[in-house]
């Protein structure tokens, strides 16, 4: 049975405010500072950042004033997000190099838990060993600064289910890498909940909770983006997934991202407030 101390961990979205991923300009209108105090309000120890605003963070109040900022709040995990196109060697590379080194240096400077990527949300052809190779090369930079690597699966994308996650990362092969897992997800992909208690847990970097109704209205990206729901408040059977994960060994940090237009029209205390709430009504009711 869970107790009141599941750590949680408000991913970049949930603390971005007026910012969402469909967008042009992906970053949030509020200051890190705004965001972090926030996230401390409301309970949680983790924090995520993504890249698309760690330029503008570290212009504000330099590597060294952020990781002061976040002890000062009690965050004691850090997730940073975002690498463009890591797979690739052509047309995008000098841009992905750009913003790798950046976040490979903020990682080591602020003592990172981990990176997170995600797949090709095109669904372009794709070569695996190629794309193997790549992330075992992230992985290995990710473990030089001190940190993990977790790649999200999106059902709309080349790498769609936990599965699919678990296969590129044995193929990887790097100790350091592993598989970020949103119920958001596993949900929409159909992925039995059974299977997350199998999972081996040293591939597991980190989870996320969220909710949904039953219907996907759209895509699935535009489902994703504008209709989740705060945990418990959807149709996803979240404590027996939750379940699940423990009996994989997982004991958190719990991520929540909350992803929704009610979600980023709340100011950031409440809305924050709202989704820890939440999540700690559905982990005290998971066993």
């Amino acid at each position: 049975m869970t107790t009141n101390t599941d750590e949680l961990m408000a991913t970049c979205w949930t603390s971005a405010g007026d910012a969402a991923s469909d967008r042009p300009d992906l970053r949030s209108p509020l200051t890190l500072r705004e965001r972090i105090e926030a996230a401390s309000s409301a309970g949680f120890s983790g924090f995520g950042l993504l890249s698309d605003d760690l330029p503008a963070a570290v212009a504000a109040y330099g590597l060294g004033g952020i990781r002061t900022m976040l002890a000062d709040n009690g965050i004691v995990h850090l997730e940073l997000e975002g690498i463009p196109y890591w797979w690739d060697d052509g047309a995008h590379r000098q841009e992905s190099e750009r913003v790798r080194h950046t976040m490979l240096e903020a990682a080591e400077a602020l003592g990172a838990r981990h990176l997170k990527v995600t797949p090709d949300g095109d669904d372009a052809p794709w070569d695996r060993g190629h794309w193997a190779e790549k992330f075992a090369e992230l992985a290995a930079q990710a473990h030089d600064v001190g940190a993990r690597l977790g790649i999200e699966f999106f059902p709309w994308s080349n790498i769609k289910t936990l599965h699919d996650g678990l296969r590129l990362v044995e193929d990887a092969g790097h100790e350091a890498g592993g598989v970020v897992i949103d119920t958001w997800h596993i949900a929409r992909a159909h992925t039995p909940t059974a299977d997350l208690a199998s999972v081996p847990l040293h591939r597991i970097i980190g989870v996320e909770l969220d909710d949904a109704d039953e219907d996907v209205v759209g895509t699935l990206f535009e489902d994703t983006v504008h209709r989740r729901r705060y945990c418990g408040e959807g149709t996803f059977d979240l404590t027996g997934m939750i379940t699940a994960l423990r009996t994989a060994g997982w004991n958190g940090p719990w991520g929540v991202e909350i992803l929704s237009e009610e979600h980023r029209s709340t100011p950031v205390e409440q809305a924050l407030a709202r989704a820890a709430e939440s999540a700690r009504t559905v982990l005290d009711r998971a066993t």
